[in-house]
């Protein structure tokens, strides 16, 4: 019997692969929201279902030579934000970039957070209309005075 739906990957590869950190991972597999199989105290995350994550276009081939289309990559760093904050709001970029669209093309997202220099990167790829509704949605949660944004001291 081959493996169910291609490769598998550890929590740590697909973490690895995503720029997210592990325990985000993991989390998406206990929240159902990432398909998983445990094998012994493991987590093992199929090709298939990862691709059905992130979006196909993240994990398949490039485009065709000829094909039509644009990308835009977009890096956004929020400087001054809590752990707890950066995890809420990653959480809330991917719900939103997984959420139906227009177009076929997926939006793919990458978080990283720095807990050292309390500094967020999320790292969107995707059509233009696409991502700009991913940063006015950033823009527009940052704007509001709530606990995801914790403000640097002033000195």
């Amino acid at each position: 019997m081959g493996s169910p739906g291609g490769e598998l990957y550890s929590a740590e590869q697909v973490a690895e692969r995503l720029g997210l950190h592990v325990r985000t991972v993991r989390s998406y597999v206990r929240d159902g929201r990432l398909k998983a199989v445990r094998i012994g105290k493991q987590y093992r995350i199929a090709s298939d279902d990862l691709a059905a994550f992130v979006g196909p276009a993240a994990a398949g081939p490039a485009p065709a030579a000829g094909a039509r289309g644009a990308e835009v990559s977009s890096v956004v760093q929020i400087d001054g934000i809590g752990a707890a904050g950066a995890d809420r709001l990653s959480t809330l970029v991917v719900a939103g970039a997984q959420s139906p669209r227009e177009t076929p093309d997926p939006l793919r997202i990458q978080t990283i957070y720095d807990r050292e220099q309390a500094r967020l990167k999320i790292v969107i790829f995707g059509g233009a209309g696409e991502t700009a509704d991913i940063l006015r949605m950033i823009e527009a949660v940052l704007g509001v005075e709530n606990d995801v944004y914790v403000h640097p001291k002033e000195s």
